[in-house]
């Protein structure tokens, strides 16, 4: 589980509003339907697939409800205008000026009011499932008296376990198996969100509340979301945008499960004219070039700790100085050792061969490996099975040595490097066999 920071914004009647931003660009506002818990929201899948999915583009802000959640407990469920209250506080207080406000099914309802009474203050809409009403006639797509029956029931579960099971088997979820993962999450959120007696307000709240007559007054730009699995959910949205002034209907093919959460955040991106971040790179091709001081041990044992030490940092400055001349990355040195990575080998096998001949003036030698492959980026920085291949090649070195794999071998012909067959060696830690070649003339061709 990982920890996000939440905080707290104070209302004027001294409520606290718990709340969390997540990642960079336009303000991007979620409000919570049933349930709700800022940090545990984020160990349902679906949620935790679309809100990672938009911080990539933009800040996302959630919030918890007064009376639920990390917001304050000791509290009446609030009312639909006190829902409106306390998210304008939470944005005066995070300075988002004009957001997006979204939410799915009645949580949605706030972000109607809200834009209504507020339209300078709010960018556009993004409502999944609009539900302006929840319970029928006035509204045929609301709740039916078979859903509120099964409701009851869910209601006397809630905060167990079995809630989840339950919520999974109304027509919120179409009773799909695909959201077996997150009713297993539900149930434990149900009791984080709040106790089953203001539970059972908050639902005697949502089913009293109609937002159907100002729908016609919100004049910010308007997406609402259905999926075409369930053509209800497409038509019901299709109705409520006859009643706003500026509403477009995307049906949404698929599910609201993480498999099916990339399309859903084009069509947000597109509708705000925000582009889809460049995807997060996994892997890169990288030469790594791994060197170190010959007898290090024994010469430090013969100098001493601070003249070693000064040895060591003259050493480290022509190591320096030759990574910058053919445009090596510095990705690590430890003690006499340095790790270095490249955009070509030869260049990796040049800015050895050049280090090897400059250290000798310090009356030392190195040895060098190279390697290339491709590198897993960890928090931005090559690793993986590359990276120790490259380390163990080096450790197989002599003095004055620069050995590097069959791969070098292979990408460099052509380059004026010559090489002679070092044989083939197991390595470490690493599966197979692998042949090695010594560095033993080179025409000097820069590259």
């Amino acid at each position: 589980m990982e920890i996000r920071d939440t905080r707290y914004a104070k209302t004027p009647d001294g409520v606290y509003i718990a709340y969390q931003t997540v990642g960079e660009g336009p303000d991007f506002v979620w409000q919570f339907d049933h349930t709700g818990d800022v940090d545990l929201m984020w160990e349902q899948p679906s949620y935790h697939a679309f809100w990672r999915g938009l911080s990539g583009s933009f800040r996302v802000i959630l919030h918890d409800r007064r009376g639920t959640g990390l917001s304050s407990r000791n509290v009446p469920p609030p009312n639909l205008e006190t829902r409106v209250s306390d998210l304008r506080v939470v944005l005066d207080e995070i300075g988002a000026e004009r957001p997006v406000l979204a939410g799915g099914a009645e949580g949605g309802t706030p972000n109607v009011l809200f834009a209504a009474t507020n339209p300078e203050r709010v960018r556009a809409l993004v409502w999944f499932d609009p539900l302006p009403r929840v319970v029928t006639p006035d509204f045929r797509w609301g709740v039916k008296p078979d859903y509120e029956g099964r409701e009851e029931r869910a209601l006397e579960l809630w905060g167990t376990n079995a809630y989840g099971e339950a919520w999974a088997d109304t027509e919120a979820t179409g009773g799909s198996t695909e959201y077996e993962q997150d009713a297993r999450v539900i149930g434990m959120l149900s009791r984080h969100t709040t106790t089953p007696d203001v539970a059972r307000e908050l639902f005697r709240i949502w089913h009293e509340t109609d937002v159907q007559g100002v729908l016609h007054s919100v004049q910010v730009p308007t997406l609402l979301l259905g999926r075409t699995m369930y053509p209800e959910d497409v038509a019901q949205a299709e109705h409520v945008a006859t009643l706003m002034p500026d509403a477009v209907v995307a049906p949404v093919v698929g599910d609201y499960v993480p498999e099916d959460m990339e399309p859903i955040l084009d069509t947000i991106r597109e509708f705000l004219g925000v582009t889809r971040p460049p995807p997060e790179l996994g892997t890169v091709l990288s030469t790594v070039l791994f060197t170190d001081i010959v007898g290090s041990t024994e010469r430090q044992a013969g100098l001493g700790d601070r003249a070693w030490r000064d040895l060591v940092l003259r050493h480290h400055a022509i190591v320096r100085e030759g990574l910058e001349r053919w445009r090596g990355v510095e990705n690590g040195t430890a003690g006499d050792g340095f790790y270095a990575t490249f955009d070509g080998p030869a260049r990796a096998i040049r800015c050895a061969e050049e280090v090897v001949e400059a250290v000798r003036t310090l009356g030392i030698e190195i040895r060098a490996g190279v390697h290339t492959g491709e590198c897993e980026l960890i928090e931005g920085k090559p690793g993986g099975l590359t990276v120790s291949i490259g380390a163990r090649v080096a450790a197989r070195a002599g003095a004055s040595e620069v050995l590097v794999s069959q791969t070098v071998k292979d990408l460099v012909a052509g380059s004026g490097l010559t090489f002679e067959d070092a044989g083939e060696h197991e390595l470490k830690g690493v599966p197979d066999r692998w042949r090695l070649y010594r560095v033993v003339g080179s025409s000097g061709i820069r590259t």
